[in-house]
Order: structure tokens, then C-alpha cells, then sequence
């Protein structure tokens, strides 16, 4: 059988996005999103990935000419959805810690306009480490201030920066990083100048479930690739900017799901409000029944109407965005639980419930309670159930979170600020009953 990059070609184009990660996600998201453009004649972007540490698959890429088959499937209107593309929107693969003039050259291209990365929750973290010419600096921003020190010496602008780890305030931080280097390699003022005034750093919320290679499945192709990635149908990319990303890579226009905004919390408000409360107030109550993952709930129709209740009559009411936006969202949240193709098991869901149940929904229960004047039942219900869980050996958490909740009442529970920041005792009467 033939390789995919015998049968195919990369799109035409000009690499305009530098991408610091090669991994599952970024392929099946920002990739995708390129070879949409292309293919619709909207734009010719290109992307180069950056290997960002040294053992990755840039190598394994490169060997098929950086082609490889991307598969969406999930639910869309109530139905089963599969799309099989073959993505050719990336140009080249360089491996900085192989060769570093590669990577430095591509500062020097005016063309790039785009910095796209995505290297763990813990890639922008700033690490101590000396500036040693003609060595590749360890971390990602360390690797960012390098690159931006060579456009700095081309005298050509900035980038835009699209960030999309999962960490509060992305482009934030990492601008903080960029900046806290320069300072300790001592870079001078009229650098820190271009950093901060020639440079975009916009901080995003992506949201798409990228299940990877799939490892376990038989996926018929007529031709070998040893790069497939499959991923659900839904996606979203939220950034906060005031910069006109729309005119150069007209996503919008393509009929993808990205929404630039002035104030991205709103949406961060939404996902973690709606979509991981949800799971984080029905993880207990499916464990407790036996329920093994998402998908099953979705099956059992008293579960699955108890988890709507709560996201539509308890949850999106108490949030901001307009109502038709929320329930549009919610609605699709829904739909992605119920994908076949996602085996989401409520136990790993379930790890550390308590740090989860203060963040996800216990401001949900507030805000309806001093909305409505009165407890959301089902929410309420959950931290009952939730303590229900604990005192079971079915939890996943530190000891001390488990041997507390299993040797303290009730009472003591709710009134413990270590775990919800307040004191819940209010919450006593109406929790009591679904905790025995």
C-alpha cells in the first residue's frame, strides 16, 4: 500500500504560522482550521512546527511530508457525524534542538505573522536559566524571547501570539515570561519597547476533545499513515483581542467557530460553569448507580433528564452572555456527551471532586440562590451525593481530603473553609438527606 504522501500533496501556500507543538491537539485544531482556509481559497496560511522539546514526532511527520488524515467524529442536530480530511497545511517540521539555525531564521521571514502553541498547562512557566549563545534555551519562553530577539535584530515587527494552553490568562503570562527574560539576559530597553509595542499577546479558550491516533481501532484507509488524528465535531476557539486577526486569517468567514471578544471571562465563565459543572454535579450520583461513563448517562433517560435539568434551569440562568447563546452552548455540550466515539469514564472524571465542586458549581448555587431567592435542587443534591461518594471507597483524592470526609459528619463537612473557601452549614437541612 502506498503512503499518504505518495496519493497526496501539501496545499500551495506561504508559511505565515509559527506552531510550538506537533501533538494531537494542535494538528486537530489550529491545523484544521489552516486547511479549511486553504481548501476554501480564503487564505494561503501555512504552518511550521517547532518541536518544543526534544523527544517529540517531528521526525515521524517530516517522513510523510508533514500530510496526515484528520477525523471528526461526534453528534451534530441529534446525528452522528464523520468527516475523514486530509490536512496539508503544514509546510515543514524544524527541530531547534537538532538545528537551531532553522529555528532562528524563521524570525527573519516577514512573512510569519502568528505564533500558535499549545506545551502543557505547564509550558508558560518562567524557569531561571542563562542566555548561552548558540544554545536553544530549555523552556518555551525562554525559546520565545530568543526567536523574538532575532526578529528585534531583523528589524521587522512583531508577531501576534495565539497561545493555547490550558491556563488562566495565557497570553498574559506568557508575555510576563518574554519580559522577566529579557531582563535577566539584560536585552536593553529598546528590545522590552518591541516586546510590548510591536508584539500582540491575546489571551484564548480553546475547547475542542482530541482523541489522538486511534490505537485500539482498525481505521481503513487506502494508504499508510502513521500520523491519523481524530477528534470530536465541536470546537471552539475564543480570543480576546482588539487585533484584526479576522482580515489575514478569516476564520469567521469560513464558517468556524471563533468569537474574538475585548473580555474572554465570559467564556471562561460559560465552559467551566457549564460544561465541567456538569460533570462535576452528576460524576457522584452516576458512580453511586453504577453509571460507568458519560455516554451511558446520556443513555439512562431519568440521569440525562436530571444532568439537563441542571445545566438549563440551574445553571444557565444565573450566567451573563445573552440566554439564546448560553442554551445554543449548552445544547452542544450536551451533544458531545452523548458521542459514541468518546468512551468518558466517570471515574477519571471524578479525581479530586471537592477542589472541582467549589470551582464548578458551588458558584452556580450561589448566584441562584441570591437570584431565585431560593437552593437549585439538583446542584444542591449534588454535594450531597458528592459527600455520599466520599464516604464510599469509590473517591479519587489526597488522603487527607478522603480520611476527612469519610471520619466527619455531615455538618462538619459543610463547615470546613478549608474545602469551599466559606462555611456551608446553610446547606445542612437540604444536603443531609442525599449524603446517607
Amino acid at each position: 500500500m502506498k503512503k499518504i504522501n505518495e496519493l497526496y500533496k501539501q496545499n500551495p501556500g506561504t508559511e505565515r504560522v509559527i506552531q510550538f507543538g506537533e501533538g494531537g491537539f494542535l494538528r486537530a485544531f489550529i491545523d484544521w482550521m489552516l486547511d479549511k482556509l486553504n481548501k476554501s481559497g480564503l487564505s494561503d496560511a501555512k504552518a511550521v512546527i517547532v518541536q518544543p522539546i526534544p523527544v517529540g514526532m517531528c521526525e515521524k511527520l517530516s517522513a510523510q511530508d508533514c500530510i496526515y488524515t484528520h477525523i471528526l467524529r461526534g453528534v451534530e442536530n441529534g446525528k452522528e457525524v464523520v468527516e475523514q480530511t486530509v490536512i496539508g497545511s503544514v509546510s515543514r517540521c524544524v527541530d531547534p534542538h537538532t538545528d537551531l539555525a532553522a529555528f532562528l531564521a524563521l524570525a527573519k521571514d516577514k512573512n510569519f505573522r502568528f505564533v500558535v502553541s499549545n506545551t502543557t498547562e505547564s509550558g508558560i512557566a518562567y524557569e531561571k536559566e542563562e542566555l548561552v549563545e548558540g544554545k536553544l534555551p530549555k523552556s518555551f519562553p525562554a525559546k520565545v524571547t530568543l526567536l523574538l530577539r532575532e526578529r528585534f535584530a531583523a528589524g521587522l515587527d512583531g508577531f501576534i501570539f495565539l497561545p493555547c494552553e490550558l491556563i488562566d490568562r495565557n497570553g498574559d503570562k506568557l508575555r510576563e515570561c518574554v519580559l522577566k527574560y529579557a531582563e535577566d539576559w539584560k536585552l536593553g530597553e529598546d528590545f522590552v519597547r518591541f516586546v510590548k509595542e510591536k508584539n500582540t499577546f491575546c489571551t484564548t479558550l480553546v475547547d475542542r476533545i482530541v482523541t489522538g491516533y486511534p490505537k485500539d481501532e482498525m481505521i481503513e484507509l487506502p494508504y499508510t499513515d502513521n500520523m491519523i488524528d481524530t477528534s470530536e465535531y465541536f470546537h471552539l476557539w475564543v480570543i480576546e483581542t482588539d487585533a484584526d486577526i479576522e482580515a489575514e486569517l478569516p476564520f469567521v468567514k469560513a464558517g468556524l467557530n471563533v468569537v474574538y471578544t475585548p473580555d474572554l471571562e465570559p467564556y471562561r465563565t460559560r465552559k467551566v460553569r457549564i460544561l465541567n459543572g456538569a460533570h462535576t454535579s452528576t460524576v457522584a450520583k452516576c458512580m453511586l448507580d453504577g453509571i460507568e461513563t458519560v455516554k451511558d448517562c446520556m443513555d439512562d433517560p431519568e440521569a440525562s433528564a436530571a444532568l439537563k435539568s441542571r445545566v438549563f434551569d440551574e445553571i444557565v440562568p444565573t450566567l451573563t452572555l445573552p440566554r439564546e447563546e448560553l442554551e445554543a452552548y449548552a445544547a452542544a455540550v450536551l451533544e458531545r456527551f452523548a458521542n459514541p466515539y468518546i468512551r468518558h469514564y466517570w471515574k477519571s472524571i471524578s479525581l479530586n471532586s471537592v477542589s472541582k465542586w467549589k470551582v464548578r458549581v458551588l458558584p452556580s448555587l450561589m448566584a441562584y440562590r441570591e437570584k431565585f431567592g431560593k437552593l437549585p435542587a439538583g446542584l444542591t443534591a449534588s454535594l450531597g451525593y458528592l459527600i455520599k461518594l466520599y464516604k464510599s471507597d469509590m473517591a479519587t483524592d489526597a488522603e487527607d481530603v478522603i480520611a476527612f470526609m469519610k471520619e466527619k459528619s455531615v455538618a462538619e463537612i459543610l463547615a470546613n473553609e478549608a474545602f469551599w473557601d466559606m462555611d456551608l452549614s446553610f446547606l445542612l437541612e437540604a444536603v443531609e438527606e442525599f449524603a446517607k
